[in-house]
């Protein structure tokens, strides 16, 4: 019976792995929308989110299924659970990078140094996306707590972003639709970064039974 129910636990890890992947290459593709104007990118965004919430259900039934037929306690109850908890945060950041994906679409973004400035910011929260499910999967709270901490780089690249938008949109002939989208998209990644905080948490309380 424990062989079997590890059997059950691996495959939710690489399934959890895969809706990582999903979210990592929405994030990816939407900042490649922002960053080089390229509205034929946003499609692919919305089909990801469409697979990302397929995996969410998917996710979903396996650790209900492990609940009822196997009965878990301790560390095996707390995994399974905090996977349940991980699944909804991940779904919200294919909506979100799909929410970008909207608004490239809608505004007609143009490639200035204000959308290079987002790339940084991308990179950074696809880095937390993936180490927080690379945690969990290794079940390693110290990388974990790295991703949590790691929230500091995105905060300041948001501040930084912000601040320079407020300076630029009040300066003459400045396109303050543009500037206002881009402020938008820059509080998106920030959201994103906010819930793979979240997801970083639920590992530590899958491994320690302990959470902020």
């Amino acid at each position: 019976m424990r062989s079997k129910f590890d059997e059950q636990l691996e495959l939710l890890n690489k399934e959890m792995i895969t809706m990582g992947a999903l979210c990592e290459n929405a994030i990816a593709i939407s900042a490649k929308a922002v960053i080089e104007g390229n509205l034929s990118l946003t499609s692919p965004i919305l089909t990801f989110a469409e697979k990302i919430d397929q995996k969410e259900r998917e996710i979903e039934t396996m650790c209900l299924k492990l609940l009822l037929q196997q009965q878990p306690v301790a560390k095996d109850l707390r995994t399974i659970s905090s996977a349940l908890k991980m699944v909804t945060d991940m779904e919200r950041i294919g909506h979100q990078s799909a929410d970008i994906a909207e608004i490239v679409q809608i505004a007609n973004i143009r490639v200035s140094g204000d959308t290079a400035e987002l790339h940084d910011m991308a990179v950074a929260v696809i880095k937390m996306v993936a180490e927080s499910i690379d945690a969990f999967v290794k079940k390693d709270a110290v990388m974990a707590e790295a991703v949590i901490g790691y929230d500091d780089v995105v905060d300041g690249c948001f501040d930084r972003i912000k601040r320079l938008l407020i300076e630029r949109f009040s300066q003459p002939g400045t396109d303050g639709e543009q500037t206002i989208d881009l402020l938008m998209i820059a509080k998106y990644f920030e959201r994103i970064g906010d819930h793979a905080v979240n997801i970083a948490k639920w590992v530590v309380f899958s491994i320690t039974g302990n959470r902020e």
